[in-house]
């Protein structure tokens, strides 16, 4: 039993560190509360992907690039409204606090592979599309159940990186 407790509470750290990764500065009692809220967008957009793909359908699949283009210029992602304004009574829970730009660029280059699926189903290449679909919905599960989205992950290393790079002023 403590083993078990031990690994639950480095899973929680991880998802934690995932969360902060993507910009959020929350404390644990906000995160703990925040917990499906922060799922949600991509929960909801996992879910439309899905059913975009099943049916092949490339105009689908643009709208839904549209969607995350918003998600990506604004503070708020589109079904960051949906929750807000509605499904979060349900469960209680409070507002979401806006995107982290980090996560924003996450949407922005969801955006882009969106649009590249679209493009593989109106050009007839559905196999490729559902292929290309399909590693985006791995990808946005990913982030659903764990927190952690790599496009993240790559731009927190690369200003690690770069910021480690500049001269020092005194």
């Amino acid at each position: 039993m403590e083993a078990r407790n031990a690994m639950k509470q480095r899973a929680g750290a991880w998802m934690r560190a995932n969360l902060t990764t993507q910009g959020y500065c929350l404390a644990d009692d906000e995160r703990r509360t925040l917990a499906v809220g922060l799922r949600f967008s991509t929960a909801l957009c996992l879910s439309l992907v899905l059913v975009a793909l099943v049916l092949e359908s490339a105009a689908t699949v643009f709208a839904l690039s549209e969607i995350g283009l918003i998600a990506g210029f604004s503070a708020r992602h589109p079904f960051d409204h949906l929750w807000n304004r509605g499904v979060r009574h349900a469960f209680g829970a409070p507002e979401l606090p806006p995107n982290p730009m980090r996560r924003r660029h996450a949407f922005k280059l969801a955006t882009a592979w969106l649009l590249a699926v679209g493009t593989l189903f109106a050009a007839g290449a559905t196999t490729a599309g559902v292929v290309l679909g399909g590693l985006l919905v791995a990808a946005c599960g990913v982030v659903t159940a764990t927190n952690l989205c790599l496009p993240s992950e790559a731009l927190a290393w690369w200003e690690r990186r770069t910021s480690a790079k500049e001269p020092v002023t005194t």
